[in-house]
């Protein structure tokens, strides 16, 4: 079930980015059912196991999906965000959206999770869960 804090965050977007956000929203939450979601630094995240798995976030010019490890995914469809393992997609409209390569990346962020939780303690190294 979606929290309702991001419900409330999808709605306050402009029209566009709204149907980005809705359409993402119902597509992570279908095939992570057992993950917790909620609003995390400003923006929507799942976690499984306290570990962020994926969210998104309104940019200037766009809505952008990152997964946390999603450099270790092998997607061609994913670029290279940050300095740790993330990886992102970005959107500008809901037909963008390709609902077969989203639930592949879901299933990967399953299978493969850096341990994100725990930077912090491990003074920013990363280490591989699964």
């Amino acid at each position: 079930m979606i929290h309702p804090d991001i419900t409330d965050y999808n709605n306050t977007q402009s029209k566009s980015d709204q149907e980005i956000c809705i359409q993402l929203s119902l597509i992570i939450d279908a095939e992570l059912q057992d993950a917790e979601n909620k609003i995390w630094h400003r923006h929507p995240v799942w976690f499984l196991d306290g570990n962020p798995i994926v969210g998104y976030s309104k940019l200037k010019d766009s809505v952008r999906l990152l997964f946390w490890s999603g450099q270790s995914f092998g997607e061609e469809g994913l670029k290279i965000e940050g300095t740790f393992k993330a990886a992102e997609k970005r959107y500008t409209s809901k037909q963008e959206i390709s609902e077969d390569d989203l639930k592949r990346w879901l299933e990967k962020s399953r299978q493969i999770q850096w341990d994100y939780k725990n930077i912090v303690k491990r003074k920013g190294e990363l280490i591989r869960l699964k």
